[in-house]
Order: structure tokens, then C-alpha cells, then sequence
């Protein structure tokens, strides 16, 4: 390869590291602030001694999280003036904006008020302290909210025009929210973060029923967790279903590469469901296929015979690494599959009064605690792979996007973005297991000063 190449991959591989341990972080601090609201008045309004307990145990890893997070994104978003400066250049009057307002709600509302809700506990009024700890986290879903915006809109670009130079210049203030792909993108990660968490919730409220089955808190954690789920789930898979038909009407090549569909069945066949395949692109065809005649119609198009667009449809520079794409939806959906089929297996056996006696049960959400985050990532693969070879789909190339750097100083930023990043989240993870191992914190004079306050 050339060097401009290599730059590009490099750029490309530099960009993806930093945005996936960004959007881990960004999704536990998203998914957990609605968690903490509902400790804390659980424990304000319900007078739940367990949920006292659990609020502050998992105050400790939100703030972690805000602290580390808002420097990994700063660390991303420097990539858009360094890496990607013709994307900036070409794109900034659409983007720009959004991720302004979402840096803007980050760390003047988010960041800011995470310090008042930790330290403030104890110090101000009881009521006064849950309003922040809303007010945190509508700012982790408003920041949530503008950068799915402006992905939504590089994932299907709409109401813009562009000048002779090729530069996008908004309609209107609309332009900013108006990608069709917006509202479906937003609800199904916000949906995915929450379960992500909710599982890693009961994931760590298992480990310690295993191991401090006294514990109030972690019965008020796991039971708390695997209900949302009841709900969540099952939810996540209708809005996951109208995604995909978005998807179908606005990025063709993407679902058939999701799909693994190379070329159209015969007129009297409908899309098959391929279990398993290993596409290979240059050959334009699956090996080792495995698939279900007519039932892929079922979910594609709600009908036994319907079809879709094959990749053999569209020209091969314009074609997404089909076999990442195809493995990591599958990765996705199988995770999604064995969270709903332990989450229906878990409330049964709460109802049933065994869940907490359920060793082999706990052991099994203990290994499936990351797993939301997992199937998370894989999505997002799903996402950005698939868009490929775009950054503004159908309209701007990533080659076109990347700044023309020099490969060695291309080497030695993505050797120092690396090390630091793994520095960081080894001793963030390191952490986090000791702390998931710890006592529960006991502070009555917490308790007494709350009740001092409230009192005054």
C-alpha cells in the first residue's frame, strides 16, 4: 500500500479505538444515571435501607466514568481538526453545532453537576440533591442526543445543500435533526446503554449474593435490574425490527451485507436466513453457508417471499467489508437473544421466590454482565462498517474525509493514543472489580446528616 493508505487505515484504526472505549464509557455513564435516580428515590420516598446502599456503591463508578469519559471524548473529537480535516472542513457547517451543544451540555452540565451530586450528599436539602441527580442525567441523555443527532445525519444526510466547492451548508436550524434515521438510531441505543447496564447491575448484584448473601442492597440491585429488563428487552427488539426497515429504505448496501446476500433469490424464493456464512468479497459469494429458505423475508419484509437489494446490485467500490458487517450483526443479535432468554428466566424464577437460591442462575449473570456492552460495540461496528466506504453516505468518501498527514507521524499517534488508552482503562477496569469486590459502604452520618438537613 501507498502511504496515503496506510494514513488512511491508520487514521481509520486511531478513530475507531478511541470512539469505542469513548462510546463504553459515554453508554455506562448514559445507562446508569436513570438507575441512580431510582435509588436515590427508592430510598428518599420508599425509605429502602438497600437502596441507600446501592446508590452509593455505584456513585463511586458514575463518577469514574464522567471523569475518565469527558477526556476521552475531548481526545476524540481533536481527531476532527488533526485526522479528518477535510471532513471538518466540508462538513463542520452541519456537525459542528451539534457536537458544540453536546461538548457544552457535557461538561458544563453534566460534569459539573455529577460533583455536586457526589459531594453534595449529606450537605444540601434531600430534595434539592435529587433534582441534581436528574438534572445529571438529562445532561448524559442530551449529550447522548446530539451526537446520535449528527451521526444520524452522516448516516443519512438530508435538507442541506452544497456549493461548488463541495462544502454542505444546512437548509435550516431543521437540518440538524432532520436525518430519517435519527429517531429509530437514538431510541435503540439509548435502549441498548440501559440494558447494557442493567445487566452489568445484575451481573455485580449476583456476584455478591454468591459471595455476601446478607446484603440487602444487592437483592434491591438484582431485582431492580432484571425487571427493567422484563420490559426493555423485548422493547429493544421492536425498535431494533423498525431500524432495520429504516436501514432497508435509506441504506440498501448495508443491509445486504448484514444479510450476506449476494445476489437475488429466484422470483418464487424469498430471502433466506443465513445462521451462519463466510462471505467472501472478492468471489462475490458465501462459504460454509447455513441458511433457512424464505424465513429471512419474515423479519426483511414481513412476508414469505419478499426481496431485497443484493450486493452484486450495487458497484464493488461502493461495497462495506461485507464479513465484518455480517459477523458482528449476528454477534449483536445472538447476545440480544440470550439476554431476553435469561431475563425471562429470571423473573420466572424471582416470582417463583428462587431466584436468590438459583446458584447456577447467578453464575450465568455474572458471566453475562458485559455482555450488553458486547453486543453494544458489535451494533456500532455494525453502524460505522457498514456505511463504509462513506462518511456522509453516498456523498462524501472517507478517503476524501482524511487530512494527508505524514505515516510516521501517523505511527507515532496511534502508538501514543493506544498506550494511554490501554493505560487508562486497565487501571479504570482494575478498579472497578476491586470495588465490585468491596463492602458496601455504611456511613450513618450520612444518613443523619440528610436527615439533619431535610429536617431544617
Amino acid at each position: 500500500m501507498s502511504d496515503a493508505e496506510w494514513v488512511l487505515l491508520l487514521s481509520r484504526g486511531q478513530f475507531a479505538l478511541t470512539m469505542g472505549m469513548h462510546i463504553t464509557l459515554a453508554a455506562l455513564t448514559l445507562g446508569l444515571a436513570p438507575f441512580l435516580v431510582w435509588f436515590e428515590a427508592r430510598w428518599l420516598w420508599g425509605n429502602h435501607p438497600g437502596a441507600r446502599e446501592a446508590l452509593h456503591f455505584w456513585l463511586k463508578i458514575f463518577a469514574l466514568t464522567v471523569a475518565i469519559g469527558a477526556v476521552s471524548g475531548v481526545v476524540m473529537e481533536f481527531q476532527f481538526g488533526t485526522n479528518w480535516a477535510p471532513f471538518s472542513q466540508r462538513v463542520g457547517g452541519v456537525i459542528g453545532p451539534l457536537l458544540f451543544y453536546e461538548v457544552l451540555v457535557a461538561f458544563f452540565l453534566e460534569s459539573a453537576l455529577t460533583g455536586v451530586m457526589l459531594f453534595g450528599m449529606g450537605r444540601i436539602r434531600p430534595g434539592i440533591h435529587f433534582i441534581v441527580t436528574c438534572l445529571v442525567a438529562i445532561g448524559a441523555f442530551l449529550s447522548a442526543f446530539w451526537i446520535l443527532a449528527a451521526n444520524s445525519w452522516m448516516q443519512t444526510p438530508a435538507n442541506f445543500s452544497r456549493d461548488e466547492a463541495g462544502v454542505f451548508h444546512p437548509n435550516s436550524v431543521f437540518t440538524l435533526l432532520s436525518a430519517p434515521s435519527f429517531p429509530w438510531r437514538f431510541a435503540h441505543m439509548l435502549l441498548a446503554t440501559l440494558i447494557a447496564v442493567a445487566f452489568m447491575i445484575a451481573g455485580v448484584a449476583a456476584w455478591r449474593v454468591l459471595h455476601r448473601p446478607q446484603e440487602a442492597a444487592t437483592q434491591f440491585m438484582l431485582t431492580s435490574a432484571i425487571t427493567f429488563c422484563l420490559f426493555a428487552v423485548p422493547l429493544q427488539l421492536i425498535i431494533g425490527d423498525l431500524h432495520g426497515e429504516n436501514t432497508l429504505r435509506y441504506q440498501p448496501a448495508k443491509l445486504a451485507a448484514i444479510e450476506g446476500s449476494w445476489k437475488p433469490p429466484a422470483t418464487d424464493q424469498g430471502e433466506p436466513l443465513r445462521l451462519f456464512a463466510i462471505p467472501d468479497q472478492q468471489m462475490q459469494r458465501n462459504l460454509a453457508e447455513v441458511a433457512i429458505p424464505n424465513v429471512g423475508s419474515l423479519y426483511l419484509r414481513h412476508n414469505f417471499y419478499g426481496h431485497i437489494k443484493s450486493l452484486s446490485e450495487f458497484s464493488a467500490d461502493s461495497l462495506p467489508p461485507v464479513l465484518l458487517v455480517f459477523f458482528s450483526f449476528r454477534v449483536m443479535v445472538g447476545l440480544g437473544i440470550l439476554m431476553l432468554i435469561t431475563t425471562l428466566v429470571a423473573n420466572v424464577q424471582r416470582w417463583r421466590g428462587k431466584l436468590i437460591r438459583s446458584r447456577r442462575l447467578l453464575w450465568w449473570l455474572v458471566w453475562m454482565s458485559p455482555g450488553g456492552f458486547i453486543a453494544m460495540l458489535a451494533g456500532w461496528l455494525v453502524t460505522e462498517l457498514g456505511r463504509q466506504p462513506w462518511t456522509v453516505y453516498g456523498l462524501l468518501r472517507t478517503a476524501q474525509s482524511v487530512s494527508a498527514l505524514p505515516l510516521g507521524w501517523m505511527l507515532a499517534s496511534v502508538i501514543g493514543v493506544l498506550l494511554i488508552y490501554s493505560l487508562s482503562f486497565a487501571l479504570g477496569l482494575r478498579y472497578l472489580l476491586q470495588h465490585v469486590n468491596s463492602p458496601l459502604p455504611q456511613e450513618p452520618h450520612i444518613v443523619a446528616n440528610m436527615l439533619t438537613t431535610s429536617s431544617r
